[in-house]
C-alpha cells in the first residue's frame, strides 16, 4: 500500500518538542509532500535562535520517516523566520532611477527570463520547477518573482517569511529548496492588491534587481543564474528588465492552441525588438495522461509550439503534459522538481538543456 500524507503526519506526531507537544500538534510541519515513495517536509522553528537548537529534532524526524515502509527517500529541512518585519525606512516601489543602459545584476552571472504572451499557460510553475531542477544539478540559483500584480512564487516555493533588511536598503532574500528567492509578494500583505501605475512597477523591479543580496547563501559566491518569472504580456516589467539589466536570454512558454500561440508570437516579437536573445520555447499542457485508463488526450491541440519553434529556427526546449501532481505540489509549497518521478525527470532534462546551452 502506498504511503500517504496522513501516515507521515502520524509518524511525525511521535516527535516531541520541549513544551510537551509534538511536531504536528505544535503546527511546526510545513510543505509536506509524498510522491512515489519520496517524502519531503519543512520544520519551521519560531526563531533562528530556537532553530539552532532543533537540529537533533529534525534529524530524529527524518530518521523516523525514513524507516517507514514504502519510503524510499526523505528530506527534512529546518527553517526559521529571518525577521518579523522590514524597517520603516524600506520603501517598496517608486519611480525608477536613471541608469546608463542595461547593467549586470550584482551577484549574478546570468539572467534568464521566463515569459509568456498570455496568462494561464503555466509560466510560473515552469519557473519554480526549473529553478529547483537547476539547483539539484549543482547550480547556484536565484528566483525573482517579477509578476508584481499576481505574485505566486511564495506559495509555490513554500516561503512566507518577510525578507530582512537590517539597514533599510539591502534586502536579504529567502531560501527555499536550495533556491534564493525574492518576490514582491513577500514584502506586501498577501490579501492586498497592488494598485500601482507603471512607474511604481518599474521602480519595484529595479529595486529587486539592484538592492537584493543575490549572492549564494552557503558560500557567498555569485549565483550562476537568476530565473526571472515575468508577468504575462508585453508591458512595463518586461521593458524594464530588458533595458535595465543584462539578460542572457528568454524562455517563452505557450500551450499548443492557436490563441496561445498568437500571444506567444507577440512575446517573441517583443524580445526581438528589445534585442533580448530567445533561448527557446517550451510547450506546456501538451497532452493529458488519464490516470485510470492510460489514454492520452491532446486537450489543447498538439505540436503547435514545436511547429512554431521550427518555423522560427528556435529550439523546442521541452514538451510538458498536464499533470495533477505538479499542480498539487505547487499548491503545497514543494515544487514537483524537488522530488522524484517522471515530472521531476522532465524538469531535470529541461534544466540540463539550459546548462548545455551555458544559460544555466
Amino acid at each position: 500500500m502506498a504511503i500517504t500524507r496522513d501516515d507521515v503526519k502520524a509518524e511525525l506526531a511521535r516527535v516531541a518538542v520541549p513544551d510537551g507537544r509534538n511536531l504536528v500538534s505544535a503546527d511546526l510541519v510545513r510543505a509536506l509532500t509524498v510522491a512515489d515513495g519520496a517524502v519531503s517536509f519543512v520544520i519551521e522553528a519560531p526563531s533562528a535562535e530556537i532553530a539552532r537548537q532543533m537540529e537533533p529534532l529534525r534529524a530524529a524526524a527524518e530518521g523516523l520517516v525514513a524507516k517507514m515502509p514504502g519510503v524510499a527517500r526523505v528530506q527534512a529541512v529546518l527553517t526559521a523566520p529571518t525577521e518579523t518585519k522590514a524597517p520603516p525606512s524600506l520603501k517598496v516601489g517608486g519611480h525608477p532611477k536613471p541608469q546608463d543602459g542595461p547593467m549586470r545584476v550584482p551577484g549574478v552571472d546570468r539572467v534568464v527570463a521566463i515569459a509568456s504572451g498570455k496568462g494561464g499557460v503555466g509560466k510560473s510553475t515552469l519557473a519554480a520547477n526549473l529553478a529547483v531542477a537547476l539547483a539539484r544539478q549543482g547550480r547556484r540559483v536565484g528566483l525573482l518573482d517579477a509578476d508584481i500584480y499576481g505574485p505566486s512564487q511564495p506559495r509555490m516555493m513554500g516561503a512566507n517569511q518577510r525578507p530582512a533588511s537590517p539597514d533599510g536598503k539591502t534586502i536579504h532574500p529567502l531560501q527555499a529548496h536550495g533556491v534564493t528567492l525574492m518576490s514582491i509578494g513577500l514584502m506586501l500583505d498577501a490579501d492586498k492588491a497592488v494598485v500601482w501605475r507603471g512607474p511604481m512597477l518599474m521602480g519595484a523591479l529595479q529595486q529587486m534587481l539592484g538592492q537584493v543580496a543575490w549572492t549564494h547563501h552557503t558560500d557567498g559566491a555569485n549565483l550562476d543564474v537568476l530565473i526571472v518569472d515575468l508577468p504575462p504580456g508585453t508591458g512595463d516589467v518586461q521593458l524594464t528588465l530588458s533595458t535595465k539589466a543584462v539578460v542572457t536570454g528568454a524562455v517563452v512558454v505557450s500551450t499548443p492552441q492557436d490563441v496561445a500561440l498568437l500571444d506567444a508570437r507577440k512575446a517573441l516579437d517583443m524580445f526581438a525588438t528589445l534585442k533580448t536573445p530567445v533561448l527557446g520555447l517550451v510547450e506546456n499542457m501538451s497532452l493529458f495522461h488519464c490516470p485510470n485508463c492510460g489514454h492520452e488526450a491532446h486537450i489543447f491541440g498538439h505540436g503547435g509550439v514545436a511547429a512554431e519553434a521550427e518555423a522560427l529556427g528556435l529550439p523546442l526546449l521541452g514538451s510538458l503534459p498536464i499533470d495533477l501532481e505538479t499542480r498539487l505540489a505547487g499548491d503545497e509549497g514543494t515544487p514537483v522538481a524537488a522530488g522524484e518521478g517522471p515530472m521531476a525527470d522532465a524538469f531535470a532534462a529541461l534544466a540540463q538543456r539550459l546548462i548545455e546551452m551555458d544559460a544555466g
